[in-house]
């Protein structure tokens, strides 16, 4: 074990995730059978969004790119996530899935409980409680009293399970669930304790250009679903003393975030892979809109700053950049070591891309796909510009300073590497040109540059010695290199499925210069 690296982690929790680490491991509440509270009426809600198909009649369930028929709900021959995904229960969200078909998962769910390990983890707990509120809102009538019992025993087993030894977007989930079920159950003690949770959490986790602070576009996109969901069931059914000024204090969240969400993604409604973050995972953007209208929100685009990341665009060209720093400092398990990284379209088309996610699996590759080498961005030293390990853990961070940071040019420094060396990198756009300017201050070392190309893109180089490299519709000029390769390697959009992409690797000691023109 690295003990320094280890004290170096740590060094960054909160006291309250060491002591909740230590209280969870010599006290693990149990789950009983709880009485729900006396029979009231189903809430009425808007439409909430559709989930995707992951289940079919057949008995077969599709997670993470992975179908597999059901054995028991702690399978996890294909990862801890596929297993989370399965007890959830998404799938009761599905457009086909009848009443008749929900409510057979549901009594089996109730039936094997006892054994049920996975499911009775906190954040399975979460979401599930919020599908099944979901799900008897639109089957008021298959609502009996020992499904509400159950749904009511999962929900105060969650309350007396928070995760506060993780935080994050894990205790927000919590805050959530135990906020919609209180409407659901009309208890004023659940109310009054999510009430208090949410108002706390979404205070520090929506930053003030209202990304969600843990920089992944993809879970932002699932905690305001989240909190769309909330305001749904909310708005609908007023129960509670001063639930309709809160129900402002959501909505004010959410068309921050909406609008947030806004301006991150691409013309076409598609997010930036950037940190942890795959296709057919959260709602789309258009799906998110579409629910927020439903809710009658209103939201204009916000400026990005505090998320760290920023947008370029010219007449063809649109670009989102990495400059900021791990805003989450005490959870970074979704960041990765990609500073000074970006993304870039052509015509709408990609062309410069992350390498994405492919797995939540402590392995080679999920620690490649955090690494420096797996981005847009310099390595100093063969080195990760943070120090990203065990799957979800970073210890040494790097430190940003932005020098300069305007639409058409951002500079920006950072000292992620040690031994008192500085990378700093420059974006300059124009009309049809985007230029980036890398420096590397301190001690004469090899860096190295990376850039991946979109897999429908075959790269070349055309001229080693001119340093002129051909891209699709984009030419690559190159200057003050020591020399470059093209290599392969892959990138991945969805979970566990890949694609082979073309990688230029650019070698230089001091400075770096390349300029990118559609051709």
């Amino acid at each position: 074990m690295n003990i320094p690296l280890l004290i170096e982690t740590l060094s960054y929790l909160r006291p309250c995730q060491i002591f909740h680490q230590l209280k969870s491991r010599l006290h693990r509440p149990k789950y009983r059978t709880i009485a729900a509270p006396a029979a009231s009426q189903v809430p009425q809600i808007e439409k909430p969004i559709d989930k995707p198909q992951c289940y079919n009649n057949s008995g077969s369930f599709t997670f993470l790119n992975i179908t597999s028929s059901f054995k028991d709900w702690n399978m996890n021959e294909y990862g801890a996530l596929w297993s989370y995904n399965l007890n959830y229960m998404d799938w009761l969200q599905q457009k086909d899935i009848s009443q008749e078909e929900g409510l057979k998962w549901i009594d089996k769910f109730i039936d094997e409980l006892p054994d049920n390990r996975v499911g009775l983890d906190p954040y399975p707990i979460a979401l599930r409680v919020i599908n099944w509120a979901k799900f008897f809102c639109r089957h008021p009538q298959s609502l009996d009293q020992r499904r509400r019992d159950s749904m009511y025993a999962q929900s105060i087993l969650l309350s007396r399970k928070l995760e506060y030894h993780l935080l994050g977007n894990h205790l927000l989930e919590d805050a959530y669930a135990i906020f919609i079920v209180s409407i659901f159950f009309n208890d004023n003690h659940l109310y009054k304790k999510a009430k208090r949770l949410l108002t706390s959490q979404l205070e520090e986790q929506i930053l003030p250009d209202g990304a969600h602070y843990e920089q992944s576009p993809m879970y932002h996109c699932i905690m305001l679903d989240r909190l769309l969901d909330c305001i749904n069931f909310s708005d609908s059914n007023l129960l509670f003393d001063g639930q309709d000024t809160f129900s402002i204090v959501l909505r004010e969240k959410a068309s921050r975030m909406l609008g947030h969400l806004l301006s991150i993604i691409y013309q076409d409604g598609s997010i930036p892979l950037l940190n942890d973050a795959a296709n057919g995972i959260a709602p789309t953007a258009q799906e998110l809109f579409a629910y927020a209208e439903r809710l009658h929100l209103h939201w204009t685009a916000q400026s990005l700053k505090e998320c760290g990341y920023r947008k370029m665009n010219n007449d063809s060209m649109e670009i989102v950049a990495d400059i900021g720093n791990i805003a989450c400092s005490y959870q970074p398990g979704h960041s990765h070591a990609d500073t000074f990284s970006f993304e870039m379209r052509v015509d709408g088309q990609p062309v410069i891309v992350d390498t994405g996610i492919s797995t939540y699996n402590k392995n080679k590759r999920r620690q490649y796909e955090r690494s420096t080498a797996a981005h847009n961005t310099v390595s100093v030293g063969e080195k990760n510009s943070s120090h990203v390990w065990g799957g979800f853990r970073v210890g040494r961070r790097a430190n940003v300073t932005v020098l300069k940071d305007s639409h058409e040019e951002i500079i920006a420094r950072h000292n992620g590497f040690g031994n008192n060396i500085i990378h700093q990198r420059s974006f300059l756009i124009d009309s049809n040109t985007l230029c980036i300017e890398d420096t590397v201050i301190g001690r004469p070392i090899e860096a190295v540059s990376y850039l991946h190309f979109s897999p429908q893109l075959h790269a070349e180089i055309i001229s080693e010695t001119d340093g002129i490299v051909k891209v699709g519709q984009i030419t690559i000029k190159v200057e003050s290199f020591s020399y470059m390769i093209l290599t392969q390697g892959e990138t991945s959009t969805s979970y566990n499925l890949s694609r082979t992409c073309d990688i230029l690797v650019i070698y230089f000691t001091k400075h770096l210069k390349y300029s990118i023109r559609k051709s």
